[in-house]
């Protein structure tokens, strides 16, 4: 069969992307890219470490990151993001800006990290108060807290796991009960860091909940990888990335927080459109003009227009 006419593939547009080793998150990081850019993703070798300080200064070494990059230039992406949360602040502003410095020189292509592009997007949206959600140890936790403080930024409230390994796993439910712990004192925005960390259905949700901007790492990382190549990252009801998200309920900040996430509430997660509760909870109906709200209640419909005590027919 002659398919010539076709006229495909049609071209893509190329994002390089070097993730740790343990990296689980792929099929996330695809859902923020348009159908005209492909990724193109590495991974820093294996180290038999786990999550830990050490194991974020490893997976940053300036040697892994020029051959990963070079590696991913074979197949000529525009642009590089080093997505990993903790081995991009490990060093703080300077060693984050240090690593942004190897990968280009390396590949020669613009290039950045994952907390890099967390400082813009805070830049984005005027955020100077953070919280901060982790499922790190305390340890990084607070090398976080001191990288977000070196660029100015205030941590105003934080949660964190704990975890050393298999932080994919963490469940949805687990990110909004930290959320909820760590905005108590009302920043700007709220921050889920790791790229590790699932969160793409969660955005939505806690900025409907929390009333304020939601990021976190994977987002901010495949939303500043696009914008360099003039593209727009794919993210309905996300602040960030939706201006109609933004003019909404996360613009609402000087509101207090919205009730907790329930089965059957306006809030429940995966209901971002706040459709009410049962009809139990639910405010009571207008009354009908001109009728008592007891007869309304049991009010005939009216008449169609082609009913003889109806509207005349057009």
């Amino acid at each position: 069969m002659d398919v010539s006419f076709l006229g495909g593939p049609h071209p893509q547009r190329g994002v390089g992307v070097v993730a740790p080793f343990d990296f689980a998150l792929d099929r996330e990081l695809w859902r923020w890219i348009p159908d005209d850019v492909s990724l193109h993703l590495t991974r820093t070798p294996f180290v038999p470490v786990e999550v830990s300080l050490d194991l974020a200064r490893l997976v940053s070494e300036h040697e892994t990151l020029r051959e990963a990059v070079q590696a991913l230039c074979a197949v000529a992406p525009e642009v590089v993001a080093y997505a990993c949360t903790s081995g991009s602040f490990v060093g703080g502003t300077v060693g984050e800006r240090s690593m942004c410095a190897a990968m280009e020189l390396s590949g020669e292509v613009p290039s950045l990290t994952t907390s890099g592009a967390l400082l813009d997007a805070l830049e984005e949206l005027g955020v100077r108060r953070v919280a901060v959600v982790t499922p790190y140890t305390r340890s990084v936790t607070d090398s976080l807290e001191a990288f977000l403080g070196e660029a100015g930024i205030e941590v105003t409230g934080r949660s964190y796991l704990g975890l050393t390994r298999e932080i994919w796993r963490v469940p949805y439910r687990d990110v909004v009960d930290m959320a909820r712990e760590a905005v108590v004192d009302a920043p700007d925005a709220l921050f889920i860091s790791c790229t590790n960390l699932p969160t793409y259905d969660v955005i939505p949700q806690l900025e409907a909940e929390l009333r304020m901007p939601v990021l976190s790492a994977n987002q901010v990382t495949v939303w500043s990888a696009l914008r360099r190549i003039g593209k727009d990252a794919v993210g309905p009801y996300q602040a960030l990335l939706d201006p109609v998200a933004r003019r909404g309920p996360a613009s609402m900040s000087s509101l207090p927080p919205g009730p907790p996430v329930h089965p059957d509430g306006a809030t429940e997660l995966g209901n971002p459109a706040g459709v009410p509760g049962p009809a139990a909870e639910r405010e009571p109906e207008p009354a009908v003009a001109g009728v008592e709200p007891e007869a309304a209640e049991g009010a005939e419909p009216p008449p169609f227009p082609d009913d003889p005590g109806g509207l005349p027919p057009l």
